[in-house]
Formats: structure tokens, C-alpha cells, sequence
């Protein structure tokens, strides 16, 4: 049996084809019946009402994501703003934009002297805590995934490691807004570390839930077989992906020394870039996703003619557009999640996030402490900031097609576990930005971990940007390009 799924291009995707032509039966973005007008008011409203939230949030304390989540799942559910496949669409568009500011955001200068550990902790963080969470649930869940059943016989194995694929991935935004309030009391290198883990371990992830969703869909068949072909698509993908946004990378660059030549074009070409990467790639036959990261991790590492074109100017012109990104992935999940489905599975999701938090995070962390060049006492305050946040969500919202296409699984059961995968993720994700995001100034203080001021390697701060805010270059970002 033919794998259904690939990495090449979105799983959901092809669940909506195979669902039918949705071309023909739903001709416009919007549901029917909301005048344009109408949806752009209301969009409006809601943006600027997140904006309030997120000021309301960071005031208390928490992460900014999480009262963006909360007011999403608050909204009426008759608040019916844009068909399915508009929003399958935009959660493809999103993490292509995430992966290319997480690229963005990787400066390997930042990490110089313990790179080789960043990458292990952030590829290797994630296929450890994703399997040790997935078995774990697949040993504790009842069958529908809404509470504990102990035993191996309950949640099909197969969607316990999928829901653990979804939640491997750590959030760079969530990660950076609870950093800001504890930066004082964390030396600037592990700074650097949790910053550059949570920005490499979102297209790890991403790559993970490919090869479950590959083994899964091939239950059925040879054990070798699939693992052989498993393996070779896989390695087919990454490669094919890196290569292509190495190649795109070179070409972009050469644009950006020949064509730039106001600050304003920078988040056109930033935007231009990330489409092309995401699009070119996919067609033809990369992975969309790997390539984003890899073109964004090209050009935040690379010199340009014009020394105040830097990582730091190019981050800071497309940080407005993903938070953007980043907020409406959030705003949709919440408008497209509805409570009543979602206060059954809260036990059984509760229950995943302390096993996440408390056993597969700081156990994927500590397994490569052998490797690390820090402390014990830091080590455990990296396997205490794995915030997770967008990118579980965009992933479960989709998965919730898949689950039901999974051989082997009775309709009986598949129903009811596609409904269950969104509340266990919201639940887990709720929780884990709740509990560790209030959390980490008091884990900083018991820990002892002494802060330098913000101070990064040779006296620059957080990514190497110079305590006035200047860039590398020392150039102010205010003034970048004429």
C-alpha cells in the first residue's frame, strides 16, 4: 500500500482533495452568507483585541500567545469567518512564514563553541521526548485519548506517537517573550542555546510527524519494506530541501546586494523569499518547510555588500508579519475549537502535559547532558523552557483529517479520536504556557543561575545585537538602509 502522506506537500492538503473538489462546491475564501465588508470589520476587531490581550497577558506575567489562545476559544462558535480549506491554507502559509523567521532567528555566531550540542539537543530533543511521550500515552490513555486506562491495548499506537509529534516542537515565540522577564538572571550563552534549540527543533519536528504519518500510513504492510522506504523518502525529502534552500539562498542574496535599496522593500523581499522557498520547493518534489528554514538559516548567516543589511534588519522588518502569522494560527485554533468537545479530553490532555513536562522534556535534555558544555543546574533550566505554541496547534488542527484516514483504525474509533486530538493538544499547550511560562522566574531563582547582564559573547547581547540595540555591524536598526 502506497504511503498517503508526504512531506512534500501538506498532509492536509491532500486530505481535502481526497475529501472532494472543494474548487467546485465552495468558489469563494469566505463562508457563505458573510459579505466581505462584514468579515473585514470583525477581523479587525479581533486583531486589535488580541493586541489588547497580548499588552493584558505580558502585564501579568504569562506568555502573550497564551490569552491570544484563550480569547480565540472564548469567541462564539456562529463566529464562522472563512471556509475549512481557507484555513488549511492559511496554517500552510503560517508555518511556512514560522520556519523562515525560525531561520531566520538561528545565528550561528550566537552558539559559537557549543554548536554541535545545539543541534543535538534540538533534532535529538525532539524524536526522544516525542517517542518517550507517545509510549507513554500509548501506555496510559484510554482508547478515545479523554482519560487514563493503564495498559498497552487502549490508544492505538499510531496516534499516540502522531499527538507526540505534534507536541515536540518548543515555540520560538513563546521561549523569547518568557526570556524577556527572566534575562537578568540567565548567563547570555544559554540564552543563545534556548533561543537557537527552539528555532531549529520547529522543522525537526515538522520532518518527525512526516515519518509517523509515512509509518502509519503503512501499516499494513512489510515492516522492512516500510522502514526501507520510509528511510529513503525521508532522506530523500531533507535532502532535497536543504539543497534547494541552500541554492535559493545564493539567489536571494545575490537580489538583496543588487536590488535593495530602502528599508521598507526588506519585508517584500523577506516575504518574496519565504513564498518562493515554500512553493518552489514543494513543487519541485522538497520538503516546503525544510526549505524555508534552510533559505531563512542561509541569510541571517551570510554578508551582504551593504553592511547594514544583517540578520538583525532582516528579523526585525518581518517580525511584525509573523507575529501576525503567529496570532492568527492562535485566533483560528480558538474560533475553530469548541469547548464543549474539548472540557471531556482536559483529564486525559492534563495528564499528558505533566508527563511532557515532567518526564519526556527534562529526559530528552539530560540524556545529551554527556555532550553539554553547561552545568547540571542550567541544563535543568533548558528542560524547564520547552514552551510549546503554534506550531502543536497548527499541526493538531490538520491532524484531525489524517486520523480518520489511518489504516487499521475502526470509524467507531476514529471519530472520536479526531475530535479528542484538538482538546489534548489545547490542553497540553494551555498548561505547559501556563505552569512553566509563570513559573521560570522562580526555577531561575531556586536554580541560583547568575545573569550578566544581558552581556552576550564578547559584550554584545542576546544574538550577538550590541547593548544599544545595534546590530553586528553596529549600525542602529532605525537606520539601515537609506
Amino acid at each position: 500500500m502506497p504511503a498517503p502522506f508526504s512531506l512534500t506537500a501538506p498532509f492536509w492538503l491532500e486530505a481535502s482533495a481526497q475529501a472532494g473538489v472543494q474548487a467546485d462546491l465552495e468558489p469563494t475564501l469566505l463562508v457563505q452568507g458573510q459579505p466581505l465588508p462584514v468579515v473585514l470589520a470583525v477581523l479587525g476587531v479581533l486583531l486589535l483585541a488580541t493586541l489588547a490581550i497580548r499588552r493584558f497577558s505580558l502585564h501579568l506575567g504569562a506568555p502573550a500567545i497564551l490569552g491570544v489562545l484563550l480569547f480565540g476559544l472564548l469567541l462564539p462558535d456562529q463566529l464562522e469567518l472563512f471556509h475549512q480549506a481557507t484555513i488549511a491554507n492559511l496554517h500552510t502559509v503560517g508555518l511556512a512564514m514560522l520556519l523562515f523567521f525560525a531561520g531566520l532567528q538561528t545565528e550561528l555566531r550566537s552558539i559559537r563553541g557549543f554548536l554541535e550540542y545545539g543541534v543535538v539537543l534540538a533534532v535529538g530533543g525532539v524524536v526522544v521526548s516525542s517517542a518517550v511521550l507517545g509510549l507513554l500515552m500509548w501506555a496510559g490513555l484510554s482508547s478515545t485519548g479523554s482519560g487514563l486506562e493503564l495498559g498497552f491495548n487502549q490508544l492505538p499506537l499510531s496516534v499516540a506517537m502522531l499527538i507526540a509529534a505534534c507536541l515536540g516542537s518548543t515555540d520560538a515565540g513563546a521561549t523569547l517573550s518568557v526570556l524577556e522577564q527572566v534575562r537578568d538572571r540567565i548567563p547570555a550563552r544559554l540564552r543563545n542555546l534556548l533561543e537557537f534549540e527552539s528555532s531549529l527543533n520547529d522543522p525537526a519536528a515538522i520532518l518527525f510527524l512526516g515519518l509517523v504519518l509515512g509509518l502509519a500510513g503503512q501499516a499494513d504492510a512489510s515492516p522492512d519494506r516500510v522502514l526501507l522506504s520510509e528511510a529513503r523518502l525521508f532522506i530523500q525529502n531533507i535532502g532535497s530541501g536543504v539543497l534547494i534552500g541552500v541554492v535559493l539562498g545564493y539567489l536571494f542574496r545575490f537580489c538583496l546586494n543588487r536590488l535593495a535599496q530602502q528599508r521598507e522593500q526588506l519585508l517584500i523581499f523577506a516575504i518574496a523569499f519565504a513564498a518562493i522557498a515554500y512553493g518552489g520547493s514543494t513543487i519541485l518534489g522538497g520538503s516546503g518547510f525544510i526549505s524555508s528554514y534552510v533559505t531563512g538559516l542561509f541569510l541571517s548567516n551570510n554578508s551582504y555588500t551593504d553592511p547594514r543589511i544583517n540578520a538583525d534588519s532582516l528579523q526585525e522588518v518581518l517580525a511584525p508579519f509573523n507575529t501576525m502569522m503567529e496570532v492568527l494560527i492562535f485566533l483560528v485554533f480558538g474560533l475553530t475549537a469548541e469547548p464543549e468537545l474539548i472540557l471531556p479530553v482536559v483529564p486525559g490532555g492534563l495528564l499528558v502535559g505533566l508527563v511532557m513536562m515532567l518526564v519526556a522534556r527534562p529526559l530528552s535534555v539530560l540524556l545529551f547532558q554527556p555532550l553539554s558544555p553547561f552545568s547540571l543546574r542550567e541544563s535543568l533550566l533548558v528542560a524547564w523552557c520547552g514552551l510549546r505554541g503554534a506550531v502543536p496547534l497548527a499541526l493538531a488542527i490538520e491532524l484531525v483529517q489524517t486520523i480518520p484516514r489511518l489504516p487499521g483504525l475502526s470509524p467507531s474509533l476514529a471519530a472520536p479520536l479526531a475530535a479528542n486530538v484538538e482538546g489534548i493538544v489545547f490542553t497540553v499547550v494551555v498548561m505547559n504556557l501556563l505552569v512553566q511560562g509563570l513559573s521560570l522566574p522562580w526555577v531561575c531563582r531556586r536554580l541560583g543561575l547568575g545573569g550578566d547582564g544581558g552581556a552576550g559573547p564578547d559584550g554584545a547581547g542576546p544574538g550577538g545585537a550590541g547593548p544599544d540595540g545595534a546590530g553586528p555591524g553596529g549600525a542602529m536598526s532605525t537606520s539601515l538602509l537609506p
